[in-house]
């Protein structure tokens, strides 16, 4: 008999996508008799509904740190501890590793917090809110398999490898068939130094118009320019505003998507969408997507895949036909066309 777990992943949409194998593994092997995940309100689609978890308790943590004494605040960190308490929990989980997330989980009315042990926790100061911390095996360097290792350490089995997350139970019953020429370009990144820059991607999207393929530029909040000028480049299509499901549809219809390594990315990958991720700046050993039929170009410095910090660094920002070969390539299509302006800009 399992007992009462609190998972607190409250962000980004990569690191929750990262994180749905370490719920499926607490209730697969009989760990959690049920699994409340806590998660900002704005990344909850990606938690309400999946088949592990059994309530969702939101925060919004961006606000109480803009405003930490202000009475919204105390009330809602007030209100935070009563809907946790109403759990019963006997274990709270921070795979997150960072303050607020912490501090989530020292509210966490359980008898046992567990966190990650450095180095592989973001943030040092973390650590004050765990009762016990635990290592990442030496075998385990996608961060999917930093995430298993709580799972290991409460008696699951060992994983062979990390598996990839499943996201097609956000498509419910009724998944979108594939659109053959739907070519999903994604310019967005959590950091400025993970973007790929406007003209190599709008190149991508000429060389995957050239094969026969139709490309629409999907984006996120502050990303509206930046997606209508690559599209004006590519003569491609921008796509409308999107929700997560929507999104996720979306991603879902598309024959290939491809982008930096982002949110949008991590979550195509999961729901079999052949997938591209372009690490420029962080180690794709730690960060790449995994799922049945993904890609990796990276430019980025070699990693290990065994630090918290998962940049390191750039060595050349790679061709738009490199980028665009490895998506034709996962579709079984010939290698686009040399162009004058191929090559790889490396970085001194």
């Amino acid at each position: 008999m399992g007992e009462r777990i609190v998972l607190v992943r409250l962000s980004a949409l990569g690191d929750i996508v990262h994180t749905w194998p370490l719920a499926v593994a607490l209730k697969a092997h009989g760990i959690a008799s049920s699994l409340t995940w806590v998660v900002e309100a704005p990344f909850a689609p990606l938690v309400e509904g999946h088949p592990a978890v059994d309530r969702v308790v939101t925060v919004t943590t961006r606000a109480w740190r803009r405003r930490p004494l202000a009475p919204a605040t105390l009330d809602g960190l007030r209100a935070l501890r009563r809907e946790l308490e109403a759990v019963h929990p006997g274990l709270a989980i921070d795979p997150q590793g960072v303050a607020k997330s912490a501090l989530v989980t020292r509210l966490v009315p359980a008898g046992r917090r567990v966190g990650l042990a450095r180095p592989y926790r973001r943030e040092r100061l973390a650590g004050l809110a765990y009762s016990e911390t635990i290592p990442v095996p030496p075998e385990a360097t996608h961060v999917v398999g930093w995430n298993l290792a709580f799972a290991t350490a409460l008696g699951a089995p060992a994983f062979p490898g990390p598996p990839a997350p499943d996201g097609r139970w956000l498509l419910g019953p009724e998944a979108p068939g594939r659109d053959p020429g739907l070519a999903v370009l994604l310019p967005g990144a959590g950091q400025p130094g993970k973007v790929l820059p406007e003209e190599t991607l709008a190149e991508v999207g000429r060389r995957l118009t050239a094969s026969g393929l139709r490309p629409v530029v999907a984006w996120g909040p502050g990303e509206r320019d930046r997606a209508g000028r690559i599209a004006g480049l590519c003569n491609g299509e921008v796509a409308p505003p999107t929700t997560i499901p929507e999104l996720a549809a979306l991603l879902a219809r598309a024959s290939v998507a491809v982008g930096a390594d982002t949110g949008p990315v991590h979550l195509a990958a999961s729901l079999g969408t052949p997938t591209v991720g372009v690490h420029l700046t962080t180690d794709a050993v730690r960060n790449a997507p995994l799922g049945p039929r993904v890609a990796v170009v990276s430019g980025a410095r070699p990693g290990t895949g065994r630090r918290a910090a998962a940049r390191t660094g750039m060595l050349r920002i790679p061709g738009a036909r490199e980028i665009a070969d490895a998506a034709l390539e996962l579709l079984g299509k010939e290698r686009s066309a040399p162009l004058p302006e191929d090559g790889a800009a490396v970085v001194e």
